[in-house]
């Protein structure tokens, strides 16, 4: 697809890192239920990935939160378009998100999150990119660390499409110029 400049990680390399990263949950929380909350929509791949590839006994939860609009920037505007039907007061919590960049909406979340009374709480994204950061967020898990640059595929998005890729991949420039 020349939509793509570069594919950074393939399908495969993909999968073995969620699966190092359910090991480690497995390992932290031994003995412990965990109750995933994936945030729409870019979560859903790597949270079915991830819940598919653990051990133990896990729950899991949606919320849809936005700070983007059709954009390639962050807002920096949080707006919950949809908020958890689970009760997390005494609950061990891993937030799963695809990719952290900003920070923004993760501050806030997790603030809004906190507010709740989980018995912990934590962070597991796919991506993340430093060189973005505006706000610093304490991520547990992370799967990659990613350059600073517009990248679509395995649930990350432009304008609604490049979702169903399985690779992860740098939009070319003359899509979103």
């Amino acid at each position: 697809m020349n939509d793509l400049s570069e594919v950074l990680y393939t399908s495969d390399e993909l999968a073995r890192r969620v699966g190092e990263v359910a090991a480690q949950i497995d390992a932290d929380y031994e003995g412990r239920e965990v109750l995933l909350v994936g945030v729409l929509n870019g979560a859903v791949m790597v949270m079915s990935d991830l819940q598919r590839a653990m051990k133990s006994h896990v729950q899991m939860d949606w919320m849809a939160v936005s700070s983007y609009g059709s954009g390639t920037q962050s807002s920096g505007v949080v707006r919950i378009l949809k908020d958890l039907s689970m009760d997390l007061e005494g609950r061990h919590v891993i937030v799963v998100e695809d990719i952290i960049d900003t920070g923004l909406t993760l501050s806030y979340l997790m603030s809004n999150l906190a507010s709740r009374k989980p018995a912990s709480l934590e962070i597991m994204t796919m991506f993340r990119k430093p060189e973005a950061a505006r706000m610093d967020v304490a991520v547990k898990y992370v799967g990659f660390e990613i350059p600073s640059q517009f990248v679509v595929g395995y649930g990350l998005d432009y304008a609604g499409r490049y979702r169903n890729l399985r690779d992860l991949g740098i939009l070319a420039p003359h899509i979103y110029a």
